[in-house]
């Protein structure tokens, strides 16, 4: 599971500079604080950029998406979808064609087991850059809605090359690659394209443990401590 580092701010590490729209001009917001996140887990209510009438718009979703039978039934949300079948599969085919997103941060968390217990570590990207994570939503701008509304990251597996040979991990993009996905206007198959070939190779991030207080997801334990990387061993 993919718990982000989403760096609720998204001016912080220039994500707005970064998407090349750096003026009050080129992006709205619509809900959330302006606030620095360091423990994002499933339920919370992080930033997404959409791109609409080609200006970003920021706005704070739920992560985590289920059906109104799921609702119902009181399942889990689903909280990633995977490439492979989130284009050609009935769940998220909507979402595909009209609900791409762009998840921003600094990194993500990842766990291995280490002594029977769960140790958290972060990933980054190696150049000091935010990241773009591909995203899917259910919203529509200016819709009335009477469905639970949130998004879901699209991951890939990570073919053994990071923390976890088992792991998958989110599709990140290149700022370009990310506008493009956003854009309602960029057809099916370039975004699945997108998708499916242009994610950011192992090659470009870097990773170390951290404390596992970020296992705990509390209002309090949000602190930029939880990224900082331990150089010991626990107990």
């Amino acid at each position: 599971m993919i718990c982000a580092d989403v760096l609720n701010n998204p001016e912080h590490a220039g994500i707005t500079r970064a998407l090349g729209a750096d003026t009050s001009e080129d992006r709205e917001w619509t809900g959330g604080e302006h606030i620095e996140s360091y423990n994002i887990a499933p339920g919370l209510c992080p930033w997404m950029i959409m791109l609409r009438d080609h200006k970003l718009e920021f706005i704070g979703k739920t992560w985590g998406y289920r059906t109104p039978a799921e609702a119902a039934a009181k399942r889990k949300p689903w909280i990633n979808a995977r490439v492979e079948k989130a284009l050609t599969g009935r769940y998220f085919r909507h979402m595909f064609r009209e609900g791409r997103v762009i998840i921003p941060g600094g990194g993500w968390f990842e766990w291995t087991l280490e002594g029977g217990k769960k140790q958290p570590w972060y990933i980054t990207r190696k150049v000091e850059s935010p990241i773009f994570m591909a995203g899917l939503t259910n919203f529509r701008p200016y819709t009335e809605q009477d469905v639970e509304v949130g998004f879901v990251i699209v991951t890939e597996d990570c073919e053994g090359g990071m923390v976890d040979i088992h792991d998958r991990r989110p599709v990140v993009l290149e700022p370009e690659d990310a506008w493009r996905w956003m854009d309602p206007d960029t057809p099916l198959e370039e975004a699945a394209h997108i998708a499916q070939t242009r994610s950011l190779p192992t090659e470009a991030f870097t990773w170390w443990r951290v404390d596992r207080a970020v296992n705990r997801v509390d209002p309090n334990n949000n602190g930029r401590e939880l990224i900082t990387p331990i150089n010991y061993e626990y107990d």
